[in-house]
């Protein structure tokens, strides 16, 4: 398959280029809004063409998919114009700006018969891979309760738009609270109904919120607390799933590296649950690749772009009002 890359990002040089290569993929062109960052990206990442106009690398970049990694609100436009040039869309999360606008590109996907992914990674981990096999086996019993520790310190080379533009897409919430929206659903194989939350700004957040925490209803009872922050330096991830049957308690979890520990505690005891150490991105990218063969489908879809961006909107209209807020998914 040959690929595209829209927006010369840092998480495309460090993760998406040699994941697309080890899957077989051929990296033919790059887009930045800068004609010179386009080709001084190409020639380090040694990639042939570098484009400063995404109309021209559709027309000429030679690719049969795209990898979206621009600013946020640049999504929905460049994913429309990628779909409508017939090409696969692989974009990262947020989707949108708008749960409206996501579900405009879902089904503008559907209706063009193209491959069209979210990039949550986590559920591609080895740990999440363990925890999930280990909930749906019924090891921790009916689920009553999750918890989700996500508050890391955002490193400066990261910090940018993230910390200080609103109108870009920046913000804790939009950054983490939708894939910990992904993964508690990819556990759970259920979506949030309402959530209540808090969010501040603690230290970089200009503008946009730095912190946030909130408390989701399941339709199956199960309570869901969250914490995201991009303030703290000393802490590590977490995730804890309480059952009538047991318990999972994993740490250093909710990262890009395929690292951390996790144990079952039941009442026979604790269990250190192991796993598969692989590259995240690369099992996401050889799952992409399969469905657009017409082989399964990719470990995120579109639609869980939709629904973990849903949850976050509601998280953020929540912490604005005060209010417990219904989660909108679009009608998808």
């Amino acid at each position: 398959m040959r690929w595209g890359l829209i927006g010369a990002s840092s998480i495309a040089a460090n993760h998406m280029i040699g994941a697309i290569r080890g899957a077989g993929g051929d990296i033919r062109s790059v887009l930045s809004s800068s004609a010179e960052r386009a080709t001084s990206y190409a020639a380090e990442n040694g990639i042939p063409r570098g484009f400063d106009d995404l109309d021209a690398l559709l027309a000429e970049g030679d690719v049969d998919a795209v990898y979206i990694s621009t600013t946020n609100e640049k999504h929905f436009a460049q994913a429309l114009a990628a779909i409508g040039a017939g090409l696969h869309v692989l974009c990262e999360k947020p989707l949108a700006m708008t749960v409206a606008d996501a579900v405009t590109m879902v089904r503008a996907a559907a209706d063009a018969g193209v491959t069209f992914a979210t990039n949550h990674h986590l559920r591609n981990a080895g740990s999440h891979l363990a925890i999930h096999e280990a909930v749906q086996a019924g090891r921790v019993g009916t689920v009553l309760s999750v918890r989700v520790f996500h508050a890391v310190h955002l490193p400066p080379f990261l910090q940018g738009w993230r910390i200080d533009n609103p109108g870009a897409g920046g913000g804790v919430i939009p950054d983490i609270v939708v894939h910990d929206a992904d993964t508690v659903r990819f556990h759970l194989g259920e979506d949030p109904v309402n959530v209540v939350a808090m969010d501040a700004a603690s230290g970089l957040g200009q503008g946009v919120e730095d912190s946030a925490m909130s408390v989701w209803s399941m339709p199956s009872g199960a309570m869901v607390m969250t914490h995201e922050s991009f303030t703290h330096a000393h802490a590590r991830t977490g995730l804890e799933i309480h059952g009538t049957e047991g318990s999972i308690i994993a740490r250093n979890v909710m990262t890009q590296a395929p690292v951390g520990e996790i144990t079952l505690r039941t009442a026979a005891g604790e269990e250190a649950l192991t796993f598969a150490r692989h590259d995240l991105y690369a099992r996401g990218m050889e799952l992409f690749h399969a469905a657009a063969r017409g082989e399964g489908r990719p470990a995120a879809d579109g639609v869980d772009g939709v629904k973990s961006l849903a949850v976050a909107a509601a998280v953020a209209k929540a912490a604005r009002t005060g209010q417990r807020t219904a989660v909108d998914y679009g009608g998808i």
